[in-house]
């Protein structure tokens, strides 16, 4: 994989947070606003992004930036996660989703139903944070999964 310069991963780095999860990260924004919020013209903007479409890291069109599994992959992040149910002491909870914060996950949530949250982990990660999990005071059990193809 090619070196990305540290605005082309800043550039991918908005586009994955303001993009919505698919197989790809999609953003509905105009190129003027995305360049104003990274501080440079339209123009550096446009190099910018023909770079990181013809590397194969985004796809464009008229209103909409994807970054594609490539481009999530130079992030570190699988477009497949792995999810991790956590049942939680019911007086350890608090304690427990603070040191969850602190996790290597896409994302984390408290939930409702007979566990108490839910980690979507990059499948490379899940041995680490299954590891960092038995560490914690509170956490009486847990169960993982790994997704093997998004269906929808």
């Amino acid at each position: 994989m090619e070196v990305l310069t540290r605005r082309s991963m800043q550039i991918l780095r908005i586009l994955y947070k303001k993009g919505r999860a698919t197989n790809i990260y999609t953003l509905n924004v105009k190129q003027e606003e995305l360049a104003k919020e990274l501080g440079i013209s339209r123009q550096a903007l446009n190099v910018h992004l023909r770079k990181l479409r013809d590397l194969k890291y985004i796809r464009t069109g008229r209103g909409f930036i994807d970054v594609t599994e490539r481009g999530l992959a130079s992030l570190g992040i699988s477009a497949i996660p792995a999810f991790v149910f956590v049942k939680v002491s019911p007086h350890k909870r608090l304690y427990v989703y603070e040191k969850v914060k602190e996790f290597l996950v896409q994302k984390a949530f408290r939930i409702t139903g007979d566990v108490d949250a839910l980690l979507i982990v990059d499948p490379e990660k899940l041995d680490e944070v299954l590891k960092s999990l038995s560490s914690i005071e509170g956490i009486q059990d847990t169960k993982s999964y790994v997704a093997i193809e998004t269906i929808k």
